[in-house]
């Protein structure tokens, strides 16, 4: 959506014209516009910005401001997403090519210094290998933390490089799941570096990567960790640091609250949950994305159910698409949401 125009007006719903934009904006004021206002501007009836008034041809009526915002994100998500991929297969790639021969083969061996790729086989190799980033660091740290709330004995593992780096003026930034505010360990780790560090958070985030100066750059190579990859080609770790600053834009700080979901009864959590479980997903998958247990996942997929009053898992899917919580549209295009047990406003 953010990046098809007409051929008179060539640009997304992110960078409408000045024309655009005031016949956009106006409709919002008012609720509706007439349809020869949208003449001059065809870009807000090609972007869906405008769609006819069912009650009256002759008006046009706007796409909520909250709607437009959900599928600019979810276009940016989408390529964030197709990124991560990406980066996937060409670190496979050069890896697969650089076992062809006997040169490319001792350049990623151990003791090699400057390689562009190599892997750490081990967790003190990893250790070390991590230490030696940080004492060369000076300018700047960029993690992506998965999962749900940190463990006491990882941010402690940490701790002394974070120190380090925050003696030496060392701005870091770190991006979690919306789980991990719940963990008083990292609030405590965040109160101790003071304003060194700054979070965010997102509903879920991608694999670890720990960034240093944008020069090298750290992810792991197997399910466990006890494997890792020493990025230092110029045009992964620039690709990577494009992926983290995608994210960031899109996260919330630490310090600021989840925002509400519009629909009373459904907390922000189960919406993310929610539209997982419409495109597909199974509960162990949507828990791993989230960040939370399978069980804690089910506690909120039954909760869900209740409050919109759905008895089966197939009724839930079109309970979720009718409220709005798929992502496809946002709920107060058709105004106010009510939910089973609640009274319709125009009931009255």
């Amino acid at each position: 959506m953010a990046g098809h125009g007409t051929e008179e007006h060539p640009h997304g719903a992110d960078r409408l014209c000045e024309a655009g934009e005031r016949v956009y904006s106006r409709a919002v004021r008012r609720g509706r516009v007439p349809r020869r206002d949208a003449g001059p501007v065809p870009c807000l009836l090609e972007l869906a910005l405008l769609h006819p008034d069912p009650d009256d041809m002759d008006w046009l009526v706007p796409t909520s401001p909250q709607e437009v915002m959900t599928r600019l994100l979810r276009g940016v998500y989408d390529d964030v997403s197709a990124s991560q991929r990406r980066v996937g297969a060409v670190v496979a790639a050069v890896e697969r090519y650089a076992g062809l021969g006997p040169e490319q083969r001792a350049a990623t061996g151990p003791g090699t210094e400057g390689a562009a790729i190599r892997v750490l086989d081990g967790l003190s190799r990893i250790q070390a290998a991590m230490d030696e980033a940080t004492g060369a660091c000076t300018t700047e740290v960029l993690t992506v933390q998965p999962g749900g709330i940190r463990p006491e004995d990882e941010l402690t593992e940490g701790l002394h490089r974070a120190l380090a780096l925050r003696g030496r003026g060392v701005r870091m930034r770190d991006l979690y799941t919306h789980v991990a505010r719940h963990g008083q360990g990292l609030l405590n780790y965040l109160e101790l570096m003071g304003g060194s560090v700054e979070a965010r958070t997102l509903d879920e985030v991608i694999d670890r990567l720990i960034l240093f100066d944008r020069t090298v750059a750290f992810i792991p190579a197997n399910a466990d960790r006890t494997l890792a990859l020493e990025l230092r080609h110029p045009a992964l770790v620039g690709y990577l640091v494009t992926v983290f600053e995608r994210l960031w834009r899109l996260a919330i700080p630490l310090t600021a609250p989840l925002p509400d979901t519009g629909i009373e009864g459904i907390s922000h959590r189960e919406q993310s949950i929610a539209a997982l479980l419409a495109e597909g997903h199974q509960d162990a998958v949507i828990a791993e994305r989230l960040g939370i247990s399978v069980r804690t996942c089910r506690a909120h997929i039954a909760r869900l159910s209740e409050t919109l009053g759905a008895a089966s898992r197939t009724q839930l899917g079109v309970r979720i698409a009718q409220v709005g919580l798929d992502g496809h549209r946002h709920p107060t295009d058709a105004g106010p949401v009510t939910l089973p047990g609640q009274e319709s406003p125009t009931a009255r």
